[in-house]
């Protein structure tokens, strides 16, 4: 597993840009994807946007296309989420994960293939 730790939330107003980043001081950090999942109040986590380990593919959540972007720097155990015109719906305690499997070549979506957590950071978008 890898240590995680996320910083950048905080509240802002519609159509304003965040940027989330993930420090993973492990060693192994750029060995494994990366991903963002997100939990709205009172609702289920769900996918956000992933990176494969070297940085050569990205996946998003269709509503987030255009807007997110997800970045990994390798030499220094960082990624992070560009968040631009946010919306209301962003709300949410947003968390950095690690894949569970090294070297997988494309990103996963489901949350149970990711086994290290960040604590979560909030993102609260106002109207």
């Amino acid at each position: 597993q890898v240590q995680l730790v996320e910083s950048g939330g905080g509240l802002v107003q519609a159509g304003d840009s965040l940027r989330l980043s993930c420090a993973a001081p492990g060693r192994a950090f750029n060995h494994y994807a990366m991903g963002w999942v997100r939990q709205p109040p009172g609702k289920e986590r769900e996918f956000v946007a992933g990176i494969i380990w070297s940085g050569s593919a990205t996946d998003y959540l269709d509503s987030v296309k255009g807007r997110f972007t997800i970045s990994r720097d390798n030499a220094k155990n960082t990624v992070s989420l560009q968040m631009n015109s946010l919306k209301p719906e962003d709300t949410a305690v947003y968390y950095c994960a690690a894949d569970r499997w090294a070297y997988r070549p494309a990103v996963a979506r489901g949350q149970n293939e990711y086994d290290s957590w960040g604590q979560g950071t909030q993102v609260t978008v106002s109207s």
